[in-house]
């Protein structure tokens, strides 16, 4: 299992995403992972740039780094040729060391342009449709597509990486991770779901590699984290198709507005102690994850990344050592 970091996009400005990326790499992490939205879920959160271009920043910034998107929706918002284009330079930028994440989105960002809302069972045809327009581009010829969902005439990709480009699929449930069995080259997971991991198996997923994001929120004390949680990312206690239906970030606030600390400090963990930390993580190494990319909630992040740099990463180093 390999240890993550979470470029939060939706709390931080572009420079600051692309000093956390190199401060990130500088502490251990191996890969990590920057979300991709037109909105930040709550106002407070305050910030949502647009991840290509912060991409470009992070290539200059970091050497070793994997990174990956934490999701694209490459379906309403941005035409999935225009996200092949975007991928295959970032991919160029990053030689060896890019994958595409992508999933059926929100209405959150997706609504932006005025187009409806899809049902779920559209959204993961168009994400399938979307998948496979991109990977004919990122063969570098002249490509047209007439497809139920997309156009493509006479289009071709010039730059290109020398590797082809991974694309992982983001599942919340067992419908979803059987696509991305079957489609992606991972799994991205939104839960400690076995049931995921087993559907994503029995897809053909087996021996992909399966991410999922756990979401922190260190302090120096619990009780200076839960309130830095609930006033920054209270959408993590809510439950249910939510977080894909609702439209603006007044709506997450108000939908929102009964979350209590207890209830954050269920959805996030909080506080300085290493072991809650590990449980957090070992929760979704149980469910068979292989790599757990970990979101740090607010503005701390370099006491979060000098905390994991000496109580966590080590731990986990020596568990891989152990095993091999």
């Amino acid at each position: 299992m390999e240890l993550g970091y979470a470029i939060s996009s939706e709390e931080h400005r572009p420079l600051d995403l692309v000093r956390n990326a190199s401060r990130a790499e500088e502490a251990g992490f191996t890969f990590a992972l920057v979300s991709d939205h037109f909105h930040p879920w709550i106002d407070r959160q305050g910030q949502s740039p647009f991840v290509w271009s912060v991409l470009g920043g992070i290539a200059l910034a970091t050497e070793h780094l994997l990174v990956g998107t934490g999701v694209t929706c490459p379906t309403m918002r941005i035409h999935p040729a225009i996200v092949a284009q975007a991928a295959a330079t970032a991919a160029s930028m990053l030689p060896g060391r890019f994958f595409l994440g992508v999933g059926t989105g929100e209405n959150l960002n997706e609504h932006v342009l005025g187009l409806r809302w899809p049902a779920t069972e559209v959204r993961r045809e168009m994400l399938e449709e979307a998948v496979e327009v991109m990977r004919e581009l990122w063969r570098g010829e002249l490509t047209s597509h007439h497809g139920r969902h997309y156009t493509v005439e006479n289009a071709r990709i010039y730059t290109l990486p020398d590797d082809p480009i991974e694309v992982m699929i983001a599942a919340g449930g067992t419908e979803a991770a059987a696509l991305a069995g079957r489609l992606g080259d991972g799994l991205i997971g939104t839960s400690p779901d076995t049931e995921v991991v087993d559907a994503f198996d029995e897809a053909g997923g087996e021996g992909k590699p399966r991410y999922a994001q756990v979401t922190v929120c260190w302090a120096e004390r619990e009780e200076d984290a839960r309130r830095t949680a609930l006033e920054w990312w209270p959408n993590a206690a809510l439950q249910g198709p939510l977080g894909q239906e609702l439209a603006l970030p007044s709506y997450f606030e108000e939908a929102s507005a009964m979350v209590t600390e207890e209830d954050i400090a269920t959805a996030i963990v909080c506080g300085p102690d290493p072991e809650a930390h590990a449980k957090g993580i070992d929760a979704y190494v149980d469910a068979g994850f292989t790599h757990v990319y970990v979101h740090q909630v607010g503005p701390d992040q370099d006491g979060f990344l000098r905390f994991y740099a000496s109580e966590i990463l080590p731990r986990y180093a020596r568990v891989r050592a152990a095993a091999s």
